[in-house]
């Protein structure tokens, strides 16, 4: 259960031949998701929300996601996460990362200012009072900011089973190779925003780092729309105690149309 919204977000997170390709998103986008925990057992919900802002003179996209546990478990496992990104309209490169979490009494404020320029960030941790300034990796992306990324610029057209995308990721104090795999296309039935659907999907295998959290590297299991709109309906992971899922259950403000079939 713990960290369920780090574990979706993460996903979302070159030596790849990207292709700036329309639009993925506009602003005013939002989702909403379902957790479960095991299959059966209702853990929380997670929200995305875009809208386009400016930061320092820029003009940048302001993603919000917000992650909370409902019901039972709420009572012996608190969970309250919030993560924000500021990323360039044009590059999609972040300017900004905020990271303020609370599981279970693990709590992490974290803010970080990158300079791409200089390939820089500064980590301020306002939980130990500490700011550091660290090396990066060239066109670097935070956990956010990559799923946004991805959208506009993996084009998805061509690709082939076992195809694998890298991407330069700064999460906390270190910079971590993001690889996504490409597994195949599968039509899946979804709730969504009250009816019963059936949509055409892409499949992909993010690969995280085995250990407290994950089971082993390839735990995760992506699915997102096949269409223009790139918008994740549902992930799977087996974790070191159980397993997780995160359905999309509602959403708005799509910038291109959505081709569903009603079951």
């Amino acid at each position: 259960m713990k960290r369920y919204l780090l574990i979706f977000i993460a996903v979302m997170g070159l030596q790849f031949s990207f292709t700036q390709t329309q639009s993925a998103f506009k602003d005013g986008e939002w989702f909403k998701f379902r957790i479960s925990y095991s299959g059966w057992l209702k853990a929380g919900n997670a929200t995305l929300d875009i809208k386009q802002k400016k930061l320092n003179g820029k003009d940048v996209y302001h993603v919000v996601g917000k992650g909370w546990t409902t019901g039972a478990i709420k009572w012996f496992f608190k969970v309250k996460d919030r993560y924000e990104s500021y990323f360039d309209t044009q590059s999609g490169l972040p300017y900004k990362f905020i990271r303020k979490i609370d599981e279970g009494g693990h709590k992490k404020d974290i803010e970080i200012d990158f300079d791409q320029i200089n390939n820089k960030a500064k980590v301020n941790n306002k939980k130990y009072k500490t700011i550091k300034t660290l090396d990066t990796k060239t066109k670097v992306q935070d956990m956010v900011s990559a799923f946004y990324y991805l959208r506009n610029n993996y084009e998805t057209q061509n690709i082939k089973k076992g195809d694998v995308v890298t991407l330069n990721m700064f999460f906390d104090e270190e910079n971590y190779p993001f690889r996504l795999k490409f597994l195949g296309r599968e039509t899946i039935k979804v709730n969504l925003n009250g009816s019963r659907v059936k949509v055409k999907t892409l499949m992909f295998r993010p690969y995280v780092m085995a250990g407290r959290v994950f089971k082993e590297e390839e735990s995760l299991t992506l699915w997102v729309s096949a269409d223009k709109n790139k918008i994740p309906l549902r992930i799977k992971a087996d974790l070191a105690v159980g397993s997780l899922r995160a359905d999309l259950d509602k959403y708005k403000g799509l910038k291109h149309s959505f081709e569903v079939q009603f079951d």
